[in-house]
């Protein structure tokens, strides 16, 4: 009995080392016409934790585009793009699972989860015991999506570029962590034994960084490929018919890569392939694996932002740069990925920071004097600005701080797919390379580098969290350093200190710092002579403040964080001098154009305007005076004085604002001040707008991603109006003052839009009040629908009853508040008068009652006919003291060139009858668009935040 037992104890034993890794063998056979892959599979997975496991989860992200409704369909919605919801359905790739066994060849039950459709749950016919290995046999087909919604798949030139193509197990480490696939390239898979035989045509060839086993000719003219790699977390295969990739062999491994730089000789590439392959071996530790592959679609994914982007003609930095730090950009990413096997959306920040802190390191050891802009930092002109005084690396933080300004940073430990896009793509990786930096400077009793090395090569292949890390580090300085895991890595929290004074006696100098926020961040502390650096320390522990008392000596200046390594949210008030006033503290500086901030200056900047507001000022020259740099700040001032050139006049605006942010609370931001104008409103007639406002502006603190905005404004718009004695404008009210309340709820998704405002407004001889509510949807069948509800009440109305100036309008309103962007608001005939901005009724056309004294209901509604063709139509109410009221009716045809900013409208039947049979239709045809250049970027802008 016992010897059986025995035995059985060595035959689990033994199985258990057998099966001690995962294991995956897949035999596909592509079928190129079909864009389809035909797979069997085979899954031994390997139960690594003390728990009894009942199911397998699965992920399936290639059926991840199955439907419009998926996690990744809802991901390019949330990012303003409709080009997966418009396309066909045969683009749109999914997997059909025919059969799930298990070892005894006995079918298993299996389902997609409802929530996560690109996840599939297996229910085990026998419970998997710990340590031990269950065998799951697959059969299924593939779809391939199109390449256009991810750069993977199935592309036009009939290539295949294949990530996360084929069924992986999710990992579970007490608990399962499986997640839908958002276009993110974070899948969470478990290292496995990975073993591929692809079958494709022979014109085309597979390009892997698994090992290369074999490649067998067929009787049906096709290639079976075998890929073979142990211990692999990575899934990406090309399949390609003419591929571009070049095997660089190194000391070190073959880097496999098709990433380019044009004009860059073959035999230079293979010697920066070689020194970048080198820098990752000191740095990072040995590769595990034998190839690494890096592509040109996982550099544009993740590309070197700012002037690097720009064309080569214009780029200026030299072809060596450019193309070393595209290659070492991309393959520090892989080398990380594969080696450090963190869960890649929930601990994201460790390797996207150590990516971002060793291409900084790369720069530094090899370019220290590359300058952020390049080659430009030379030309005349342009390296009077402080941005060419800034090396390379200072990107890293003005990207991370740009956001920060904006009150849109979001902690790093942040779940990836809870990331804005910008702080996905470029801040959040930023800040935790300058945050490690920062790390690094400050722990001056160890190496951070070394200390990284030794910790990927102790940890690597090995499933490990953020925890390991922060234990382990800690471990290697004698240095408090919680507050970087506690207050910069899991917070929001700002870096903000000042210098709050400076006192001298016979023997020392007392020096108090200020710590403007509430966390336990240290800061650097500069002594200057002659503005050279004499001495330097680190101040830790400023609760609110803390001073320090220093030997007296010839010391002229205190600077906080002189070497720019801190993350400083406001670095304006860092400079003190032992004896000296403002001036001599931070003198003015005057420069043209906008700048990046100079935190040694009171900078003051001038800048050429030429703009065209309306047509009776025409074209408008001038300069605007300002304070703004690249990086926002709270106080914001600009004069503007303009010289018309067709009215003769001087014109110009000014205005001054404050913003202060709010942090972990939905109302985060309240901006005050106050703005004026003068311009012309008709030929020989100008205005003058003062307008003192405030707004409180509100978001879903728990979700960055949502664009839904409520914003309360108050405000007080004075009007002035003088009118020449070349006028042929009447004007028939005298100068007035509104003030205005405003709420507005917005949600201005491309798939599903809403809109809803309240506004009340009250003057001397009037008062109303309205509402406007507004819907937009694309629906599956990507029909527009949009809908849009007015409604106005005079609550009282003293004014000129001759008077329709501040009458509710049908179709163009007066605009008596000057808020509308009218290139001829005074025009009763051409095609500026045409122009119409969607406000108030709404309507196209022009009828014979355009105004409401007493109140006003309309609804206007438009829907696809064929693509940005669209029918419209409007019905309303509009009641006029001591009439009826009458109801309006108009309908047309919609252009929806680019919505909201190019349309054209035409008429077709209304109140007039036919409007499309009656003389001189084309002044009845409307149009809307816009020359603001701020509006337009902001189409661009949306993705991002």
């Amino acid at each position: 009995m016992i010897r059986n037992l025995f035995i059985s104890f060595v035959i689990l034993v033994f199985s258990n080392l057998l099966w001690s890794q995962n294991e995956i063998s897949i035999d596909a056979i592509v079928d190129v016409e079909t864009k389809t892959i035909k797979v069997s599979q085979t899954v031994i997975y390997k139960n690594e934790s003390s728990d009894i496991l009942k199911e397998i989860y699965l992920n399936d992200w290639n059926n991840s585009f199955s439907t419009k409704n998926t996690p990744l369909a809802k991901r390019f919605e949330e990012e303003f793009s409709t080009k997966f919801h418009l396309a066909k359905s045969e683009q749109r790739g999914y997997t059909l699972v025919t059969s799930i066994k298990d070892k005894d060849n006995t079918s298993l039950e299996y389902e997609n989860l409802k929530a996560h459709p690109d996840v599939i749950k297996v229910d085990l016919k026998t419970a998997l015991r710990p340590q031990a290995s269950y065998t799951l046999t697959l059969e299924y087909i593939l779809v391939i999506p199109d390449a256009s919604f991810t750069d993977y798949g199935y592309a036009k030139s009939k290539d295949f570029e294949l990530k996360y193509w084929y069924i992986t197990p999710a990992v579970y480490d007490g608990k399962w962590n499986y997640y839908s696939n958002k276009n993110l390239d974070d899948l969470f898979v478990p290292k496995s034994d990975i073993t591929i035989k692809i079958t494709h045509p022979l014109n085309y060839r597979a390009t892997s960084e698994l090992d290369f086993i074999s490649s067998d000719s067929n009787s049906d003219k096709t290639l079976t490929t075998t890929l073979y790699g142990k211990d692999r977390v990575d899934t990406y295969l090309s399949l390609n018919k003419f591929p571009r990739y070049g095997f660089v062999q190194t000391d070190d491994l073959i880097l496999i890569s098709n990433i380019n730089e044009k004009g860059l000789p073959g035999a230079q590439k293979a010697i920066l392939t070689d020194k970048i392959t080198r820098f990752l071996r000191d740095h990072l530790g040995e590769y595990p694996h034998k190839q690494l592959l890096v592509s040109n679609i996982e550099y544009n994914k993740n590309p070197l932002y700012g002037l690097n982007q720009l064309p080569d003609f214009l780029r200026p930095f030299p072809d060596e740069f450019q193309y070393e730090l595209k290659l070492l950009k991309t393959s520090l990413k892989k080398y990380i990925d594969n080696i450090l096997l963190l869960n890649p959306r929930k601990e994201h920040w460790l390797g996207e920071g150590l990516q971002i802190y060793f291409l900084a390191k790369y720069v530094e050891e090899n370019y220290p004097d590359m300058k952020l802009l390049g080659t430009l930092a030379n030309i005349w002109g342009i390296r009077a600005f402080h941005a060419a005084d800034l090396d390379f690396n200072f990107q890293y933080f003005l990207y991370s701080m740009e956001v920060a300004r904006k009150n849109r940073d979001q902690p790093l430990t942040t779940s990836k797919d809870s990331l804005i896009k910008f702080n996905a793509n470029i801040a959040g990786k930023y800040k935790a390379g300058v945050g490690l930096n920062y790390l690094d400077q400050f722990a001056d009793d160890m190496s951070l580098n070394e200390s990284i090395r030794e910790f990927l090569n102790s940890n690597s292949l090995k499933s490990v969290n953020i925890s390991d890390f922060e234990s382990f580090i800690k471990s290697k300085t004698s240095k408090d350093i919680n507050w970087f895991f506690t207050d910069y890595v899991n917070t929001r929290k700002k870096i903000d200190f000042k210098i709050k004074a400076i006192e001298t006696t016979e023997d020392s100098i007392k020096v108090t710092l200020k710590n403007k926020r509430e966390n336990n961040m240290p800061i650097s502390l500069f002594k200057l002579v002659n503005d050279s650096v004499t001495d330097q320390l680190w101040i830790e522990d400023i609760k609110d403040t803390k001073t320090i008392s220093l030997p007296k000596d010839n010391t002229e200046k205190f600077v906080l964080d002189y070497d720019n390594v801190v993350p400083e949210f406001n670095q304006r008030d860092n400079h003190k001098s032992v004896n000296g006033s403002f001036i001599n503290n931070k003198p003015l500086q005057f420069r043209l154009f906008k700048d990046i901030e100079d935190p040694d200056y009171n900078q003051i900047f001038f800048m050429p305007l030429v703009e065209f507001k309306n047509i009776y000022d025409g074209l408008t020259l001038g300069t605007k005076v300002y304070n703004k740099t690249i990086l926002r700040k709270r106080l914001n001032y600009r004069f503007s004085p303009q010289y018309a050139t067709k009215s003769k006049s001087l014109t110009g605006s000014a205005s001054v604002f404050y913003t202060h942010n709010m942090e972990d609370q939905n109302l985060f931001d309240i901006s005050y001040g106050v703005s004026a104008s003068y311009r012309s409103f008709a030929e020989d007639a100008f205005f003058t707008r003062i307008r003192p406002s405030v707004s409180f502006t509100f978001r879903n603190d728990n979700d960055f991603r949502s664009d839904q905005l409520d914003r309360i404004t108050a405000r007080y718009v004075s009007i002035r109006r003088d009118i020449g004695e070349n006028a042929i404008v009447e004007v028939d009210e005298p100068d007035y003052g509104v003030f205005n309340l405003r709420y507005t709820h917005s949600n201005p998704g491309i798939i599903n839009f809403s809109r809803f405002a309240t506004d009340f407004q009250v003057a001397d001889n009037f008062s109303k009040l309205s509402l406007n509510y507004e819907f937009r949807k694309l629906t599956k069948s990507n029909r527009n629908i949009n809908f849009r509800l007015f409604a106005g009440v005079f609550l009282d109305n003293n004014t000129n009853p001759n008077s329709n100036y501040f009458s509710f309008a049908l179709d163009r309103p007066t605009d008596y508040l000057f808020d509308l962007n009218y290139l001829g608001r005074s025009e009763a005939a051409g095609i500026f008068s045409q122009q119409i901005i969607i406000t108030e009724g709404g309507f196209k056309s022009m009828l014979e009652t355009p105004f409401a004294n007493q109140w006003m209901t309309t609804g206007n509604f438009s829907t696809s006919i064929w693509r940005y063709i669209q029918f419209y139509g409007d019905v309303g109410l509009v009641k006029n003291k001591f009439d009826s009221a009458n109801f309006v009716y108009d309908s047309g045809i919609r252009l929806n060139l680019v919505e909201d900013y190019f349309e054209i409208y035409l008429p077709l039947y209304s109140n007039r009858g036919w409007e499309v049979a009656q003389p001189n239709y084309d002044e009845r045809i409307r149009f809307m668009f816009t020359v603001d250049p701020q509006v337009l970027l902001g189409l661009f802008r949306r993705k991002w935040y």
